[in-house]
């Protein structure tokens, strides 16, 4: 009995070990997997280093923002944190928003609200 419970544990840890070495070269084929080669693994906007479970906090950007342009070489990658990263792509939409016009050709209000719309009444009413 022991030997049958042996065997299936063994055939167990292999399919596992198979399993991981699968998805080890899965990834390894997947930009990310190459740009984790090619780059040290650090920040490339805060210079913070990573090693070991942490490097899953790191994220491939795209330079150009096209996430099909893969060169080789990775020319059109680098490594960012994933705050920088979220911080590099909230930059572009609030850089987006800004640019955008109203047909009129000025800026939407920012707001609805506008607390100090009468307050120059209000001052005007004092001083007389």
């Amino acid at each position: 009995m022991s030997s049958k419970k042996t065997r299936t544990e063994s055939d167990r840890l292999d399919h596992i070990i198979a399993e991981v070495r699968h998805d080890r070269e899965r990834r390894e084929k997947t930009y990310r997997g190459r740009a984790l080669k090619m780059f040290p693994w650090i920040c490339a906007r805060c210079g913070r280093e990573f090693s070991g479970k942490k490097v899953r906090e790191l994220t491939v950007h795209h330079k150009d923002h096209n996430h099909d342009n893969n060169p080789p070489d990775g020319s059109n990658w680098e490594l960012l944190c994933i705050y920088c990263h979220d911080n590099e792509h909230s930059r572009d939409q609030v850089a987006e928003w800004y640019d955008e016009t109203t047909p009129a050709g000025g800026q939407e209000p920012r707001s609805g609200n506008r607390p100090f719309a009468s307050l120059k009444d209000l001052l005007k009413d004092k001083k007389s």
